[in-house]
């Protein structure tokens, strides 16, 4: 072979070497990172172009799709889409997705592992393939009895069933219409999604479970009380002092006794039980108390209640906080829900359902059941219990606090007429000149029908009149169907 050719045939194999090796890389190494590349308009079309499974609850669906007259394929609807939006999320062309439809996509699209064996049988008998059916353990009820009790407010409430862990209610206020981010109009996305972020009430972000968390206040009294019953120092007859003023330690800064600046003492001779302490909503008992218990038990406590754990419900749940290294005045205001505390309404709502379930905590979980296109179930709703802060014992003794705090107490407006209803009312100081938000934390029980809520109304004042009422009407739709 003479020297052209020989440079001819080099030149050809380095050639053929470079095209095998971008071939290999694009289409192999690379192929992920192409494919999800919003820039992938061919990634979109068939992304969209497939049948996407229904969210359903109690058998009506809030989220379904429906063939298209564009190129897309499929367009994704809601209905009723504000009072779900904050569960389901959005399912966007231009934006991608959010809520259950990010975390459940795989299922929903078709593509989980489980449905492996669905999509071979579609092949083979020649059927489109087609996504998963997500069934919700929402109670429509519980969450329409939520998202009109918060119509032009700004907060959030959260209903559970405390021996399942079931979420029967999720609702942020406000919310969104997700139909607005669903459009095949990409101008017309593009003018809902700047609308939404511009808007300062926030309406995309879930507060029910995320976004900036909130001081509990005095709702944040139940997890010092459980605390103190599992020290096994006190019992709900303890006498624990409650002077009308409390001077912190190594401070100038004076703890008023309720909210407002009341100055009056928590009873007789500036003590009085523990029962009573949380039924007036006493702070100066509850910082002293917090005290005494110490920072290892309030924080043992709390952590068994969930706090600091990373949940998926399957939606991504903030941790709630306590502060760390408190010294004797950051442990009092800490006690009565204030310094550091940061709780989402779900987590208050799992502190509320552990004292109806005998001490036990369930994992929160959204989902009821997942099917096929041809009703074969591939999956349900399995209990699991995430943490025992209480003994069942003390579980009991709690319930009967929080019993009072209805009957007698801060929280009366949230009874409800033939059942048993216990809960802790919060008033919560968050900003210099800012009103307080306000809070209900507590269950209800009639018959055999069971359910742990919270609610949180931002600076919606004292608890008592705001968030208990909510509160009352959401346990209401579902122990008195």
């Amino acid at each position: 072979m003479n020297r052209p050719l020989r440079h001819l045939w080099l030149v050809v194999s380095v050639l053929f070497v470079l095209l095998f090796t971008s071939t290999t890389y694009f289409q192999v190494v690379a192929q992920g990172r192409l494919n999800a590349d919003g820039r992938n308009v061919r990634t979109i079309y068939n992304e969209f172009g497939r049948h996407r499974g229904p969210i359903v609850v109690d058998g009506t669906a809030i989220a379904s799709s429906a063939r298209s007259d564009d190129s897309y394929g499929y367009l994704r609807s809601y209905d009723p889409g504000a009072m779900y939006a904050p569960v389901t999320g959005y399912y966007s062309v231009v934006y991608g997705f959010s809520g259950l439809e990010r975390a459940l996509n795989d299922t929903l699209s078709g593509d989980a592992d489980a449905l492996f064996y669905q999509r071979i049988s579609d092949i083979l008998s020649g059927k489109q393939g087609q996504g998963a059916t997500v069934e919700l353990t929402i109670d429509a009820k519980a969450q329409e009895a939520a998202y009109d009790a918060l119509d032009g407010k700004k907060g959030a409430a959260v209903a559970l069933d405390p021996e399942t862990g079931a979420v029967l209610a999720m609702v942020s206020a406000p919310s969104y219409d997700p139909d607005d981010l669903a459009s095949h109009s990409t101008k017309d996305v593009q003018a809902a999604w700047s609308k939404l972020n511009d808007d300062p009430d926030r309406p995309l972000t879930n507060r029910a479970i995320a976004g900036d968390l909130y001081p509990p206040g005095s709702s944040f009294k139940l997890v010092t009380a459980a605390a103190a019953l599992e020290s096994g120092g006190y019992t709900p007859e303890t006498q624990i002092p409650g002077p009308g003023t409390y001077t912190l330690p190594q401070s100038s800064s004076v703890m008023n006794n309720h909210a407002g600046g009341g100055t009056e003492a928590c009873g007789p001779d500036d003590s009085s039980t523990l029962q009573a302490a949380l039924e007036q909503s006493c702070n100066t008992s509850f910082a002293l108390l917090g005290q005494e218990v110490g920072e290892d038990q309030l924080r043992t406590t709390a952590e068994e209640f969930g706090f600091g754990q990373k949940l998926s419900i399957p939606l991504s749940v903030t941790p709630s906080t306590i502060g760390d290294d408190l010294d004797a005045s950051q442990l009092a205001t800490t006690s009565i829900g204030q310094y550091e505390d940061r709780v989402t309404p779900l987590q208050m709502a799992m502190v509320a359902s552990a004292m109806a379930n005998d001490g036990a905590v369930m994992q929160p979980q959204l989902v009821q059941k997942v099917s096929t296109s041809d009703l074969s179930t591939i999956s349900e709703l399995t209990p699991k219990e995430l943490g025992r802060p209480l003994s069942a014992s003390n579980a009991a003794l709690m319930r009967q606090m929080m019993e009072g705090v209805v009957s007698e107490g801060t929280g009366t407006a949230a009874q409800i007429d033939g059942a048993e209803v216990g809960g802790k009312t919060g008033t919560a100081e968050w900003g210099d000149g800012r009103t307080a938000h306000s809070w209900f934390v507590g269950y209800a029980q009639q018959d055999d029908r069971k359910v742990a809520v919270a609610v949180v109304v931002e600076e919606g004042g004292y608890g008592s009149r705001t968030a208990a009422p909510i509160a009352r009407d959401v346990m209401e739709a579902v122990i008195q169907p």
